[in-house]
Formats: C-alpha cells, structure tokens, sequence
C-alpha cells in the first residue's frame, strides 16, 4: 500500500475552521465495507457503531496552517506541508512529488522571498524530507 493512494481532493469550503460549539454534533461518515454504503450521522452516534473488542483511536494532533508552493531551480511546481519545526529554520515535512527533489536541492518561493533546501530524505522516501528556509 502507499500512502499515495488516501490521497483526494477536499473542496476548501468544506474544511472547518473552527470547531463544533458542541464536539458531539460534529459530522460522522459512516462506510460499511460490507453492504458498501454510506451513512452521514453525528458524531455521539458512534457508540451505534461499537461492539465489544473495538479499539477507538482518538487523534488529538494539531495542524498548522503551513502548506508552501515553490519552484525548483528547473522551474518545476513544488508542495511543501511543514510537519514539525524541528529548530530554527529546519522543518520536517512533506514534499511532493518528493521522489524528484534530493539532498541540496533548492526551492523558491514568493519570486525568490524565500529559498529552502533540502538537508535530509527521511525515512520513508518520497514522503518526509528535512528542509531549512
């Protein structure tokens, strides 16, 4: 599996910017893998959806508003998503396409405002690079 296949498009007037007053009433999308259907309900109705021995895993991570289009030396687009600060100017991050930018390549942004460079491929190539800007 790669993580290429979860991504799609998210029209931006359907992203929230500010939670629900009330957390529970917040929208739940429920797939059934077996009849292949799709259910809109509330966020409390979960527990209609627990059985004993399920696991709920719940994801308390913050995003910060740092996704960057720049261009490579070449002229080529280039998506920065800035995950983690690591120190200083120096970011963990998530480059695309990343399987085309390597170790001291260079990207502009703003017409040259700002000009990253890629210190390190992390990990799982092609996802997560370390940048300084």
């Amino acid at each position: 599996m790669k993580v290429s296949e979860f991504n799609y498009e998210l029209p931006e007037e359907l992203i929230a910017q500010t939670p629900m007053e009330k957390r529970d009433t917040s929208r739940l999308m429920v797939l059934n893998k077996e009849k292949q259907t799709i259910e809109h309900k509330i966020f409390k109705d979960i527990v209609d959806y627990l059985e004993p021995g399920d696991v709920l895993v719940r994801n308390d991570t913050k995003v910060i508003p740092a996704r960057l289009y720049g261009k490579k030396e070449t002229g080529a687009n280039v998506e920065f998503l800035l995950l983690n600060n690591i120190e200083g100017d120096i970011w963990e991050s998530i480059v695309r396409p990343g399987n085309k930018l390597h170790v001291g390549t260079k990207v502009i942004f703003g017409d040259g405002l700002l000009i990253a460079e890629i210190l390190e491929v992390m990990a799982r190539r092609n996802e997560k690079s370390r940048i300084s800007l």
